[in-house]
């Protein structure tokens, strides 16, 4: 399938993933929308693409008032600004932000929150966060990488990034060295169409759900993550048998404990999707509205991705719009077989 076929199917489902990566334009109307855009449907014969609202606009098309293009690539703009000028708080608080963009400081809270799914100011954290980790991992100490990632000194880090990875920001940036972890594989039933299961826990709660063919595979991916820490493999573990059970059918809920790094959204969303009923589904939009947040659909999405714990955090039971599967880590046969599974056995 070509660019424009994807992005012309991506209009048609009304994809929010979407939103971002184009715009479309209408002739008929002089009109250009997000992907997501709730308005009638135009015939593709009407419709022209572009990679941003700027080029739509030059091209003498305007922004639609019902999807607000444009707010789009106002958030976008202040997304770049904010990535470019990490280092120094005082540059991207909502006061500085509205003196360079030239709009109130509610006006621009609300564009942002609409577009990107989290305020200005955890939008900065997030980017933090990763910057300090890509730092570490590039072999940065701690205070280098704490410095460069624009945090003022090591308490902030601390205070802000410590809840959020769930362990001390030495121990991360260390590769996890000094935790332990251990993990189990099992073979998921025949019947289930998954494969293997692997489990990592370590002594406050389950870490990792991963599912896959080869245990080599499986165990690499924990390793990528904590490539320092002492990884042990398991005889058993009660978890990792209520996990087992669970997908043999004998267990219709699974009420375990996590110990999972994560940003304050992600943990709010997957706490969301634990909420979904067994043999039900909801879409990334509802998942959104749930958490008080309706225009963050791509950042739900992005957090059902980076779930490191599927079947306990069950991502699996969230779907598009109309219905269709979505993205899942694991495959989408996997998917398919576990709502499936979930379906038959409710």
């Amino acid at each position: 399938m070509n660019r424009e076929s994807r992005f012309w199917r991506a209009v048609t489902q009304r994809d929010a993933r979407f939103d971002g990566q184009f715009v479309y334009a209408v002739q008929t109307t002089g009109v250009y929308c997000r992907p997501s855009c709730p308005s009638r449907r135009p015939l593709r014969e009407s419709v022209q693409f572009f990679a941003e609202p700027g080029a739509a606009e030059r091209r003498g098309f305007r922004a639609c008032l019902r999807c607000g293009g444009r707010r789009e690539e106002s958030a976008r703009q202040m997304a770049a600004y904010i990535d470019k000028h990490l280092e120094d708080e005082t540059r991207i608080t909502l006061a500085a932000l509205a003196k360079v963009f030239g709009k109130s400081p509610f006006h621009l809270q609300r564009v942002f929150k609409r577009a990107i799914g989290v305020s200005p100011r955890e939008y900065a954290e997030a980017r933090r966060l990763g910057q300090w980790k890509k730092h570490l991992r590039g072999g940065r100490d701690i205070a280098g990488a704490t410095y460069e990632a624009g945090y003022g000194s090591s308490s902030r880090l601390y205070e802000r990034a410590s809840a959020r990875l769930g362990m001390t920001p030495a121990v991360y940036g260390r590769g996890g060295e000094g935790m332990h972890i251990d993990y189990v594989i099992a073979d998921a039933p025949p019947d289930s169409k998954l494969g293997r299961v692997l489990v990592g826990f370590t002594e406050r709660g389950v870490s990792a759900v991963y599912l896959g063919v080869a245990a080599k595979s499986l165990e690499a991916e924990l390793r990528r993550e904590y490539p320092r820490a002492e990884i042990r493999r398991a005889a058993n573990n009660a978890w990792a048998r209520a996990i087992v059970e669970y997908l043999r059918g004998r267990h219709t809920q699974l009420d375990l404990p996590l110990d999972l790094a994560a940003t304050a959204f992600q943990m709010q969303v997957w706490r969301e999707l634990q909420r979904i009923p067994r043999g039900t589904t909801q879409t990334y939009t509802q998942v959104a509205r749930s958490i008080g947040k309706p225009a963050a659909v791509r950042a739900v999405a992005r957090a059902c991705a980076g779930n490191p714990v599927s079947v306990v955090v069950p991502c699996h039971r969230v779907v598009r719009a109309d219905g269709n599967l979505a993205g899942y880590r694991w495959g989408l046969r996997r998917k398919e077989a576990l709502l499936s599974q979930e379906k038959t056995r409710n």
